[in-house]
């Protein structure tokens, strides 16, 4: 079986990551996915197992980039939190570099109202 060793080392990477870092409710885990096409982000309670809030760029229909569309899904994120009540979070990279979409999202929400 062929795999892609760009996917293995982000697994090895997400692996180290979550072996740290554990969300609770008072305090769950922002976990963001990226795909090729996609940016994906969850608040997950991870003593209950529960995805709390989450939000993605599937629906959106405008014409931006990748990063732009990234900064859009975080603020979502942030409005969605801030209805559950949530304000902290521990921020869970999935593995990804701290660059680009990644670093957008995060950014996006922290200005939001997100703290972590």
């Amino acid at each position: 079986m062929k795999t892609n060793l760009k996917t293995e080392k982000r697994a090895r990477l997400h692996k180290k990551i979550r072996a740290r870092v554990s969300g609770t409710g008072e305090r769950p885990r922002l976990a963001v996915f990226r795909s090729n096409r996609y940016m994906y982000a969850q608040l997950i309670d991870d003593v209950q197992g529960k995805t709390v809030v989450s939000a993605s760029d599937l629906s959106l229909s405008e014409k931006m980039n990748k990063v732009e569309r990234a900064k859009t899904v975080g603020k979502t994120l942030a409005e969605a939190a801030k209805k559950a009540n949530i304000t902290k979070v521990v921020f869970d990279r999935g593995g990804f570099s701290y660059r680009g979409r990644v670093q957008a999202l995060a950014d996006a929400a922290r200005e939001g109202g997100l703290e972590f």
